[in-house]
């Protein structure tokens, strides 16, 4: 028999009291792939992110993971299937970086266990596979934007799961910072064996980094498929409403968007179909 997708949502439906955010999505990713989520705000990229780690119940629908149903798994035992890394998070004062990737262990040692003393191997590997084991005893909010996303990335890490749900893990960050983290997510992707799943707002880092782009619009997916097939003038225009050129890297040979302008709501194609 063949093996069940990694993650699976199945006519998967969900909305606000008077705000419907997502309609029948139905989208398979394989193990081991790198999926890029891409759409204006609001279009229902974090919400599918919640969703599939079982952080929100569906008004209809399901995700499965490796074949189970997210929304009837255990809390803790979601967590160890799937790490989010959300968009942002609370500043703890006086946190260190090694007692805040400790936190990441809450799904496998429990809440006393993640906070006795000792770093357990996971901690370990998860402080050195993003390079700040040197900064294990500093506190959190000294450290850079930068530097604080490198940390919060070795605690979604430290939750050992074999799927990595990143929620625009380049927000706020300078473009050296930004080129730093995706490369991170890349080299781990790999190195690990992960899944991998991020939600993007610029569409030249999908493009460029993911296997795959799924693009969002009025909570259904427009798009689906490699960047070269998916990265066209029509999803700039349908998708991202803007108008603009698309080339391809000379060295990389990825899609390369150059946005020229932003459209008028009048201006933008209506059609629901699928882009192709």
């Amino acid at each position: 028999m063949e093996a069940p997708a990694a993650v699976r949502a199945e006519g998967l439906g969900f909305g606000y009291p008077g705000r419907e955010v997502l309609r029948g999505i139905d989208l398979s990713v394989g193990a081991g792939e790198l999926v890029a989520l891409i759409g204006l705000n609001g279009c229902g990229k974090s919400t599918l992110l919640k969703l599939a780690a079982g952080l929100l119940t569906p008004g209809a629908g399901r995700v499965l993971l490796d074949g189970d149903d997210v929304a009837r798994l255990p809390r803790r035992a979601a967590a160890r299937r799937v790490a989010l890394l959300h968009q942002s998070a609370p500043a703890v004062p006086a946190l260190t970086v090694r007692q805040l990737v400790r936190q990441g262990r809450y799904a496998t040692r429990g809440p006393l266990g993640m906070l006795r003393d000792g770093d357990d191997e996971v901690v370990a590997r998860a402080l050195a596979d993003v390079g700040v084991t040197g900064w294990a005893d500093r506190p959190v909010d000294a450290l850079s934007g930068g530097e604080r996303q490198r940390v919060r990335l070795a605690m979604a890490l430290a939750q050992d799961a074999p799927l990595l749900f990143l929620d625009e893990p380049t927000t706020y960050l300078d473009l050296r910072h930004q080129l730093e983290v995706l490369q991170t997510v890349v080299r781990l992707r790999a190195e690990r064996r992960l899944t991998v799943v991020m939600v993007l707002h610029d569409l030249n880092h999908a493009a460029r980094f993911a296997d795959r782009i799924v693009a969002l619009r009025e909570g259904r997916i427009a798009a689906d498929g490699p960047p070269a097939e998916v990265v066209t003038e029509r999803l700039l225009a349908e998708v991202l409403g803007v108008r603009g050129r698309v080339g391809i890297d000379a060295e990389g040979g990825w899609p390369v968007c150059y946005p020229d302008h932003p459209l008028d709501p009048s201006q933008l194609l209506r059609n629901e179909n699928h882009i192709h």
